[in-house]
C-alpha cells in the first residue's frame, strides 16, 4: 500500500513538472494595460518618464537591460506578465534616479537578447511556474 501511494505521488509530481515547467508561451501584451494597472499605479514613480521605442534627450547611460521573472503559479499569463513588466520598469526608474536622469527612453523588449521594438506592446514569456520580461533602454535628461 505504501509503495502504491509513493508511486502515485511520484507520477503526480512528474506530471506537474512536465506540464508546468515545459511551457514557454510568447505573448505580446499592451503596454498601456500594464502601465495603467493598479500594480503600476502604486509601484511606479510618475516623476521618472518612460518612453517606449522612441525618445529624445541627453543620454546619460545607454543600453541598460532589466530582466525580471515572477511567480506565475495561480495567475493568468497576463497578470504574471504585468507583474514582471512593472518590476522591470521599476528597476529602470531606480537606475534613472541613481544616475540623475529624469526619463527612460528607447525602451524595447529584449527577451533572450532579441530586440522587439513597439510603442504599444511588450513581449513576455510565460510558463506554468515563471513568467519573464526583459527590457532594454537608455537613461536620459
Amino acid at each position: 500500500m505504501k509503495t502504491s501511494i509513493k508511486m502515485a505521488a511520484i507520477c503526480f509530481s512528474a506530471a506537474l513538472l512536465i506540464t508546468g515547467c515545459g511551457r514557454d508561451t510568447k505573448h505580446n501584451f499592451l503596454i498601456s494595460d500594464a502601465m495603467n494597472s493598479p500594480l503600476a499605479k502604486e509601484t511606479l514613480d510618475p516623476d521618472i518618464k518612460i518612453e517606449f521605442a522612441k525618445g529624445n534627450g541627453d543620454i546619460l547611460r545607454k543600453g541598460l537591460v532589466s530582466n525580471k521573472k515572477t511567480n506565475a503559479a495561480n495567475k493568468s499569463d497576463e497578470e504574471a506578465c504585468i507583474r514582471a513588466f512593472v518590476s522591470a520598469v521599476k528597476q529602470f526608474q531606480q537606475s534613472a534616479r541613481d544616475a540623475g536622469a529624469t526619463k527612460v527612453i528607447n525602451l524595447i523588449s529584449y527577451y533572450r537578447k532579441s530586440p522587439y521594438s513597439s510603442t504599444t506592446q511588450y513581449e513576455c514569456h510565460a510558463g506554468g511556474v515563471i513568467a519573464g520580461v526583459a527590457l532594454k533602454g537608455d537613461l536620459a535628461r
